[in-house]
């Protein structure tokens, strides 16, 4: 794990003073200024609480769809961590586990969750939902890093049930978000995590996309990540090291 920590301290020394991305800056704003975060263990509710706290609304600032999946806008609060692959359900694979809060307007991954209540399963993406994704260096995007991807069909990649049929390392785990003035926290139950509540954490705000690829299918390498990190606006320890412990 420590090999992944300089991992992540190297990428962003590499390519955070990359030349900016037009679209990312607008939405780098104090909503996405991280000022501190906490994950705090409530060993008499058996549930860890992760916390963000920003300078501004903790939230408010949701991506402008753009009407299609390709180039698709992704607005996150994302908390890297030393946990395991396999401590959230995903078979031993290398990457760096992340918690990411989300938001995207033009398409839906969580089938399981109807998180606006309004009936209709699929068209909440809007709504700042949950998602385990394992991260990796990409040198293709400003951010250095994106959502580890895999081959349709590969026999050896293990998925929760819950992850929403991507082709990539990505869970849909339906964990609660509260969101209320600079802060925003999820909840997370203690068997999610292989009941792990002593391991380290950094909290970064970033701008995500989508490429799907040649076809808009994305079943063959394309030029760009299906989801990568295209500009961090903060990290809240400054050089991505992960030096926070649970509480």
């Amino acid at each position: 794990m420590k090999k992944s920590i300089f991992i992540l301290c190297l990428i962003f020394c590499n390519y955070n003073i990359l030349k900016a991305c037009d679209k990312c800056g607008t939405y780098n704003n104090s909503d996405f200024k991280i000022k501190s975060a906490t994950i705090t263990h409530k060993a008499d509710l058996g549930v860890t609480v992760w916390d963000i706290k920003v300078e501004g609304t903790a939230g408010n600032t949701m991506p402008k769809p753009v009407g299609q999946l390709n180039g698709a806008p992704v607005l996150a609060y994302v908390f890297p961590t030393t946990l395991k692959s396999s401590d959230i359900g995903f078979g031993q694979t290398e990457g760096i586990v992340a918690l990411a809060l989300t938001s995207h307007p033009d398409f839906e991954d969580t089938p399981l969750w109807d998180e606006n209540l309004d009936g209709n399963y699929l068209n909440d993406g809007l709504v700042w939902h949950a998602h385990w994704v394992l991260l990796v260096e990409d040198k293709r995007v400003g951010g250095g890093l994106s959502v580890k991807e895999f081959k349709k069909g590969d026999p050896n990649v293990v998925l929760p049930p819950t992850n929403p049929g991507m082709a990539m390392y990505m869970d849909s785990p339906g964990f609660n978000i509260v969101t209320k003035g600079n802060s925003i926290k999820v909840i997370v139950p203690n068997f999610r995590i292989n009941n792990k509540t002593n391991f380290k954490f950094d909290a970064v705000s970033c701008y995500m996309e989508v490429s799907t690829g040649e076809g808009g299918s994305h079943d063959s390498p394309g030029t760009k990540p299906m989801l990568g990190v295209y500009k961090v606006y903060t990290v809240a320890s400054g050089n991505l090291s992960l030096p926070y412990s649970v509480k």
